[in-house]
């Protein structure tokens, strides 16, 4: 075979192997665009769920601060309307004080539900934007979310509504991040709140206990006794009468709320009916978790 043929034969074989090249390298470009399309459309669909997620966790916790607002001053003000109905004729002064407590209970249900309100669609200016007719008669400076240095008013208003209620704090107190403040505070304001609304006239302890690494805080409320079906002696005076306080189970949705409260900061909540009436609701929710 001559130099020309040997030539001839080797460039064919190059040919042949550019041309192979050309085809896998075309293939393999063909899967790669392939690829980072459904990748593209994997992390679009990773996007979409995400989104999907914390609109979701934002209506839950939306509904949670729906609910302790609502539940808690509307009990109040169905607790102190009835107990007004029932001195008016033979008491006005005290009927008088108890409407007085209606009203105030419903300034600060709207003054809160504004609070919460402008937070989901402020003005551009970035307040809380036109409160709209009637505003004068609710407009107050808005405030942070509340949290136990704000336990003494509830405690008062809960008191004054008929349900006596001691305070207990044991341990060092020290700073607390503000969604454990805050979820402490809402314990308590459920917890007092349902005793007020099931208790019959009982009476309501609460324990906050700074225990180094965790905060604790308990609510133990006297009623109606699971055994019995009688209820213990109020040990204070002044609460309205037995037939002034609404009546009902309830739907639970704020035991549920309290229970993804605690849960996001890794602690722990139990309540549950006491043998010896009432209830009794434990939390523990813990201080150094990152």
């Amino acid at each position: 075979m001559g130099e020309y043929e040997v030539l001839t034969a080797a460039l064919a074989v190059a040919c042949a192997a550019v041309l192979g090249l050309a085809v896998a390298l075309a293939r393999t470009r063909r899967r790669w665009r392939a690829a980072v399309g459904e990748r593209g459309w994997l992390l679009e669909r990773e996007r979409e769920s995400a989104a999907e997620a914390a609109i979701a966790a934002e209506r839950d916790r939306i509904a949670r601060e729906l609910h302790d607002i609502v539940s808690h001053n509307v009990s109040l003000m169905v607790v102190q309307a009835s107990a007004a109905r029932e001195v008016l004729g033979t008491m006005p002064d005290e009927a008088a004080t108890a409407l007085r407590a209606v009203e105030d209970a419903g300034r600060g249900a709207m003054t809160e539900l504004r609070h919460l309100l402008g937070l989901l669609a402020p003005a551009p200016d970035g307040t809380d934007g036109d409160p709209g007719p009637g505003a004068q008669a609710v407009d107050a400076p808005l405030a942070p979310q509340p949290g136990l240095d704000r336990l003494g008013p509830l405690v008062d208003r809960i008191s004054f509504a008929g349900l006596p209620v001691e305070v207990h704090v044991s341990g060092e107190p020290c700073p607390l991040p503000q969604g454990v403040d805050v979820t402490a505070y809402r314990i308590i304001q459920e917890a007092l709140t349902n005793a007020l609304r099931h208790g019959d006239g009982g009476t309501a302890r609460v324990t906050v206990r700074y225990a180094g690494h965790a905060l604790r805080v308990e609510i133990l409320s006297t009623g109606p006794s699971v055994l019995t079906g009688t209820a213990p002696s109020a040990t204070g005076g002044g609460s309205p009468p037995p037939a002034a306080r609404p009546h009902g189970e309830g739907t639970g949705r704020g035991l549920l709320g309290l229970r993804e409260r605690v849960a996001v900061y890794g602690g722990e909540l139990d309540a549950r009916r006491r043998l010896g009436g009432g209830f009794r609701v434990r939390a523990r929710i813990p201080l150094d978790r990152p």
